[in-house]
């Protein structure tokens, strides 16, 4: 009976101090709330996309709870001249784009009551004396154009006069410095003027903040029209693909990376394609973010956009092969007229192969695997030729662009190009590619784990794990990768590393120990290695925390890029790898052939339960995985479009074949 009792205890203080710790609480609604406090000043910001821009809204309250708000476009399509990586058109609002409202003839004074996020912000506020005001800030779907809503509401017992600004404001942008003429960019009121409100009665008017190449025709928008679509936008995404757990943190925090890994879509003139985002990475594509990070991810959620987005993103590159083995540039930017290869080759190539053989497994459809292929064998015989004499694949930097060293031969990149070899064998003999080339990737594969082994294999700062290249002898965060690839002959020791004191941190892992730097997606891959590995006990405590912190804390309520390099932008790929996490390191789901996958299932001993549903795989099919607790063993069903395709019980941790 004390054992149970200090578990409880032990239980309950753990709980209430991750609870102090919240800024932000879960709502039924599926929204996150801030309920604002007097007397400490706190601000944030997020971003939010649409096909033609991009909103990072600034927000938040001073120590007497006013509400601040910035609001700072970007319009990708709207190119400045040098037309580079960099050269989205961005423009900042702050207080004079928000209309002076008066009741009665007096300017309302405002005190912030909360803020609301579920794919838009929405802020509460009260003048004290009955009159509340409702804003909600989103981008448009598919217009250069982002809004404020706003709804007042007369809560006292008499007729009020409502007096809206109405007001417009212009920007020019120089025709010497803008890639298709003269730019406007503009924000107005609209539905402005003088008003009777009756008691329990409300009035809705708004701001609208768009772009335009002149001398097109200013657009005409309907603010609950745009509303509409954006609110259907994010339903879509809270009911594609869906987790859920004991825990509502974790599954709250996935439905979230849904929206900001799937809303980061542009139409370009040479495509739909996915960017990071962060005010600087727009209309373009990279080869870790979108063909490493996020296609993989997209190609099973049945999101038919991001599909699209994910084989725009394959052309592109694919134009880069020569007959010469050249390295496809690492970026190729401005509405892919142009590329970006500063830091020479990263790797890109493994990436690449690696995210195009699993997005083309994954989503099973024959053609697109075929239209792929070139590409895969291309990238997969550059490598090739790139192994030194240890057998491991050489490179001039790593994603990280020489921000840290990477070596000549660096373990990510060996890393990635053997995983890229499982899978082509597998899409390969899917396709019925010749016999030897299948088995060649095969065996290529298996060589390539005994070079990783010893080439990298080593003892580093007292754990067994890996050096990151050849003279590394400081702990890096990458020595997480070859469990991701399935590697697992150092899986004790790289754990121990990653989870001590010289790599984790309450912001997760630091890129190398003695430093203060951390990027999400390292932490990402790192947890989504010790699933992997089986660690499903020790990593969940870990993946908890940081969700709680990124979903509930001070920065919400997505993954970030970096600290101190970008200032934790929310950059739309680490939302990807967010989702990674969960289906293919806790569920373990791994595509095998167009029309097959297997999952690894390891279910945490303190649940009972957990779900994966609406997976699409296999050329359109609806997937849903339940996993329950029988005994000692689990419980596997699998379900396809409603038909029992699989019931068995298991050990924690098996793998389980499905053949669709």
């Amino acid at each position: 009976m004390r054992i149970k009792l200090l578990t409880l205890l032990t239980v309950f203080l753990s709980s209430f101090n991750l609870s102090a710790q919240n800024r932000w609480n879960l709502e039924n609604d599926g929204s996150i709330s801030w309920n604002v406090g007097q007397g400490a000043a706190h601000y944030d910001n997020i971003e939010m996309s649409g096909r033609f821009i991009s909103l990072i809204a600034t927000y938040g309250s001073d120590e007497n709870g006013k509400l601040t708000v910035t609001r700072q476009l970007v319009f990708p399509m709207l190119r400045t001249i040098p037309n580079d990586t960099h050269a989205s058109t961005i423009y900042t609002f702050g207080s004079e784009a928000t209309p002076v409202i008066r009741i009665n003839n007096r300017i309302i004074s405002e005190q912030v009551k909360r803020f609301l996020i579920r794919g838009m912000v929405i802020i509460e506020s009260s003048n004290g004396n009955g009159i509340d005001i409702r804003r909600e800030l989103f981008p448009s779907t598919d217009k250069p154009a982002a809004f404020e809503r706003y709804t007042l509401t007369n809560n006292t017992r008499r007729e009020i006069a409502v007096d809206v600004e109405n007001f417009e404001k212009h920007t020019l942008s120089h025709p010497q410095k803008s890639v298709y003429g003269v730019y406007e960019i503009s924000a107005r009121s609209t539905g402005s003027g003088i008003f009777s409100l009756d008691p329990g009665e409300s009035m809705v008017f708004g701001v609208v903040f768009s772009g335009r190449i002149l001398p097109e025709e200013p657009l005409q928008f309907d603010i609950d029209r745009e509303l509409a679509q954006r609110r259907k936008f994010v339903d879509l995404m809270f009911e594609n693909i869906t987790f859920r757990s004991p825990d509502p943190v974790l599954d709250r925090m996935f439905d979230f990376a849904k929206i900001r890994a799937m809303e980061s879509l542009f139409e370009t003139r040479g495509g739909l394609v996915h960017s990071p985002g962060g005010a600087s990475y727009y209309s373009a594509i990279w080869a870790n973010d979108q063909a490493e990070y996020a296609n993989p991810f997209f190609a099973y959620t049945g999101y038919d956009d991001a599909i699209v987005a994910s084989m725009v993103s394959w052309r592109w590159f694919a134009r880069y092969m020569n007959p010469d083995y050249k390295p496809i540039p690492s970026s190729i930017i401005a509405e892919g007229t142009d590329f970006w290869n500063g830091a020479g080759d990263r790797g890109d190539q493994a990436m690449i192969a690696y995210g195009a053989s699993r997005f083309a497994l994954a989503l099973g459809d024959r053609k697109s695997a075929e239209e792929i292929w070139p590409l895969i064998e291309w990238c997969l015989e550059y490598c090739r030729r790139k192994l030194n004499d240890a057998g491991v694949v050489e490179s001039d930097s790593d994603e990280l662009e020489g921000r840290f060293p990477a070596g000549k031969a660096n373990l990510c990149t060996s890393s990635l190009y053997y995983d890229a070899l499982i899978s082509a064998s597998g899409l390969g003999r899917e396709l019925g590619k010749p016999s030897r080339l299948v088995a060649g990737y095969a065996g290529m594969a298996k060589e390539l784990k005994k070079n990783i082994e010893n080439y990298f294999g080593a003892d580093m700062d007292g754990f067994r794990t890996y050096r990151y290249y050849d003279g590394n002898d400081i702990l890096r965060s990458w020595i997480c990768i070859p469990l991701t690839a399935g590697i697992f002959d150092r899986t004790e020791g790289t754990i121990d590393a990653l989870f001590s004191p010289k790599l984790w941190t309450d912001q997760g892992l630091l890129t190398q120990a003695g430093t203060s730097t951390f990027w999400d997606r390292s932490t990402l891959y790192g947890l989504r290695g010790v699933f992997a590995a089986g660690a499903i006990d020790r990593g969940l405590k870990f993946f908890s925390d940081y969700s709680r912190r990124r979903l509930l804390g001070d920065h919400v309520p997505y993954a970030v890029e970096a600290w101190p390099e970008g200032n934790q932008r929310h950059l739309s790929a680490e939302s990807a790898l967010y989702c990674r996490v969960v289906t293919e390191g806790i569920f373990g789901f791994r595509p095998t052939g167009l029309n097959s996958f297997s999952i690894t299932p390891q279910l945490p001993s303190n649940w009972d339960h957990m779900s994966l549903n609406n997976i699409i795989v296999s050329g359109g099919k609806k997937i849903d995985i339940l996993v329950t607790r029988t005994g000692l063993k689990i419980k596997v069903t699998i379900t396809s479009d409603g038909r029992l395709v699989k019931n068995v019980q298991v050990a924690n941790g098996s793998i389980v074949e499905i053949k669709l």
